[in-house]
């Protein structure tokens, strides 16, 4: 539900076509990044290396997982199940469930069972958050209402849930919480958006709130499950959870930002698709902010002529496309990649009271990553 990020860029943590060993690489970080320990630099590079190879190995694993869980013995359902899978996708969420995890004891089966159990409720909010927004296109490709209609589509995410909510039954009760817990969340947020902020409430402020529950929570709840899963104390999945949060609100604003600047053939998304349906975004809404202040000060700006015609009817292919070129180029949207930006740097910041290690390290690029694609 909502915009989540995987709409966003295709080249960031796997691309169209899943994680790959060079994806990976960035959350692995460098051998500079990490002082030196007993083995030196040779055994700095070592245990990045490793770390790669694991979460290579590890996603790979999810993939198979994902794929035989979409399957089923109806063929159409089959095929409505996995056509996202089939899309690709980055494969973020597993990602991190599996790099939290290295903050302990490392992979498990059960780690990879959370991993598998976040990417199925990713992909059942997307079939739902594409009827909402009436969407074309997934990754890509012809989203799941285009192919199979509205119906099928809404009914193809409440099935992925189910078997989402059957994996994570074996994991115990605690797990179960988290991951209602996170769905909840990520309805509450779509709600709250699709209804808007109530009179009084900052529109700024309700946005961001909305992006916590809605995006932040399920990537929360990775990291969670990831350290949780793997045996860590108290305090370090404390910092998972933070971190996880942050994160998951720079990666949505960046899906913000890519709704104006992406190549659709790299994105997979059409360009202006936020601003056509009205969709709150930040650009949207430092936009309008700025141009209330001018309107109040009698001031005829740039801003109020710009946030007159996003206000108004963008259905005609042209001057959708005029309108965002004009709000991209406009200083409101450098502003909200500040933001973003800020976002990721107040996640990794929540890595500071955890010892060095390449796992951190790599969380560390995971945020960074989150906006890179925005500079």
């Amino acid at each position: 539900m909502g915009r989540p990020v995987d709409s966003a860029g295709a080249d960031a943590f796997g691309g169209e076509s899943g994680v790959s060993a060079g994806d990976v690489s960035a959350c692995g970080g460098s051998a500079t990044d990490r002082p030196a320990g007993p083995g030196g630099a040779d055994a700095r590079g070592d245990d990045s290396e490793a770390l790669t190879r694991s979460l290579v190995d590890g996603v790979a694993e999810v993939e198979r997982r994902l794929a035989a869980t979409t399957d089923d013995a109806d063929p159409m359902i089959a095929k409505a199940c996995a056509h996202l899978l089939r899309a690709g996708g980055k494969r973020l969420r597993p990602t991190l469930v599996l790099l939290a995890a290295e903050l302990g004891q490392g992979r498990s089966d059960a780690v990879l069972d959370a991993a598998t159990v976040v990417e199925l409720t990713h992909m059942a909010s997307l079939y739902h958050d594409d009827v909402m927004d009436a969407a074309a296109l997934r990754r890509g490709a012809p989203s799941a209402h285009a192919r199979y209609g509205n119906a099928v589509a809404i009914l193809t995410g409440d099935l992925l849930f189910a078997r989402a909510s059957t994996i994570v039954a074996g994991l115990g009760p605690q797990c179960v919480r988290i991951q209602a817990e996170a769905f909840a969340r990520l309805c509450r947020g779509q709600i709250r958006e699709t209804v808007g902020p109530p009179p009084g409430e900052d529109p700024i402020a309700h946005h961001l709130s909305v992006l916590r529950d809605k995006t932040a929570s399920l990537i929360a709840a990775a990291a969670h499950l990831g350290a949780l899963l793997a045996g860590c104390p108290a305090p370090v999945i404390a910092a998972a959870v933070e971190f996880g949060e942050k994160v998951g609100v720079a990666f949505q604003l960046a899906d913000d930002l890519i709704d104006l600047t992406a190549d659709p053939a790299v994105s997979g998304k059409t360009p202006g698709t936020d601003l056509r349906e009205h969709i709150a975004t930040l650009p949207a809404l430092l936009l309008q902010a700025e141009a209330c202040a001018d309107r109040e000060a009698g001031n005829s700006s740039e801003a109020v002529r710009l946030a007159a015609i996003l206000d108004g009817d963008l259905s005609d292919p042209g001057a959708l496309a005029d309108a965002v070129a004009a709000l991209a180029a406009h200083p409101v949207t450098a502003q909200a990649r500040a933001t973003a930006t800020g976002w990721a740097e107040a996640a990794i910041a929540d890595l500071a009271p955890l010892p060095p290690s390449p796992a951190k390290h790599a969380l560390a690029a995971f945020a960074r990553e989150a906006t890179s694609r925005l500079a």
